[in-house]
């Protein structure tokens, strides 16, 4: 690792210790984390690592932003943590990258800034992983379009200040999909109701609504009838980052609980004295390295861009992920078992990681979803 990624660490693990640390059960209580938070994030360079210095980044790259979130979770942040904070890393990458310079002006740098909270809206109710069968329209009308329809599971959708939402503006099918960008207080859009969920706490999640919402044609993201190639440009980042959010909390649990097995005594000896206890800590640190070395192996791969091995990469960050959320499911599991009572305990830190893991082989395309997608990549589908 370069120094430079060091230093990055380095600072990542002193922000949580300093800023995160103290407050998070506070926010998990809340069920969000507070606007000042992105301000400090981004005074330390932190919101932007991976993002252009054109659009007001770090100008990194997603081996940066992996380092990066090691360290978070090394430090103890949670996996809800890190959706609020870094949502801008979903919201954001499809306007940078082909938004017109005026987009990038007034939602890039800003959020990029900790200045403004973005959010992506995909999902819809009863449409799940299924992006090409969206159904939010978006009519032109003049220099508007007018947008009719509803998102759900939308992370950071409560304390948005703008939503680039995926529309339908031509037929059926992927290839009639948009992207607009709509903000907050748009007559006609609303946030019906923030969902109480198993876990992210401390990460909003929200149904949204349109009703005849009249939208700029200049907030539209790219080409029209272009959005679904865009969403798909970015999913490898997502799934990565979602692995190593995965391996991430199963890090810091394992080393919660191979610390409290030191400690803990149990008829008269410490709990880590037992050889089953010993071999369920070497279990949990295999996956974790598997899960970690894997996803780095495909991170990298990403960032390399060699053309001839496109779809393969696509496949394996869909295997990164279940790599890593299998072990998350797995690891978080012992680490709250080996804890006995203690870890089943709220605001314990391993139950907070029980709980946020299960989200994790669900959002950003469900395993099932993913594996089939891989399926068809490698030769395997029929």
């Amino acid at each position: 690792m370069t120094r430079e990624r060091q230093a990055l660490q380095e600072t990542a693990r002193e922000f949580v210790r300093r800023e995160v640390s103290p407050y998070l059960q506070q926010w998990e209580n809340a069920g969000s984390v507070p606007g000042e938070l992105h301000l400090a994030a981004a005074k330390q360079g932190l919101l932007g690592v991976s993002f252009p210095e054109e659009v007001g980044g770090q100008g990194g790259d997603l081996l940066d932003s992996v380092a990066m979130q090691e360290a978070f979770f090394e430090a103890g942040a949670s996996s809800g943590l890190m959706a609020a904070l870094f949502t801008g890393g979903i919201a954001l990458p499809h306007i940078a990258a082909n938004g017109s310079a005026d987009l990038v002006d007034r939602f890039v740098r800003p959020t990029l800034a900790g200045e403004k909270i973005g959010s992506l809206a995909v999902t819809e109710p009863g449409g799940g992983s299924d992006v090409a069968g969206i159904r939010t329209t978006a009519r032109r009308e003049g220099d508007d379009y007018v947008v009719n329809g509803a998102k759900t599971f939308i992370t950071s959708g409560v304390r948005a200040d703008f939503v680039t939402t995926a529309v339908r503006t031509g037929g059926p099918g992927h290839s009639g999909i948009s992207l607009l960008v709509i903000e907050k207080g748009s007559p006609g859009f609303s946030v019906d109701r923030a969902l109480t969920k198993m876990g992210w706490h401390c990460s909003d999640t929200a149904e949204l609504s349109f009703v005849d919402v009249r939208v700029p044609a200049t907030h539209l993201v790219g080409e029209e009838n272009t959005g679904f190639v865009q969403i798909a440009e970015q999913f490898v980042v997502e799934r990565i980052g979602l692995a190593v959010h995965a391996y991430g909390i199963a890090a810091r649990s394992l080393a919660l609980t191979a610390d409290y097995c030191r400690h803990r005594e149990t008829f008269g000896k410490p709990l880590i004295a037992n050889q089953v206890v010993r071999h369920k800590l070497v279990e949990m640190h295999r996956q974790v390295e598997v899960a970690r070395t894997y996803t780095r192996s495909v991170a990298a791969r990403h960032v390399a861009g060699t053309p001839e091995h496109g779809h393969s990469v696509i496949a394996e960050a869909c295997m990164a992920k279940q790599t890593a959320v299998d072990c998350a499911t797995y690891v978080c599991d012992q680490a709250v078992q080996l804890h006995g009572g203690t870890g089943y305990l709220h605001g314990t830190e391993v139950e907070r990681h029980y709980r946020d893991a299960r989200i994790l082989p669900i959002g950003g395309g469900a395993n099932e979803v993913l594996a089939d997608l891989a399926a068809r990549l490698l030769g395997y589908a029929s």
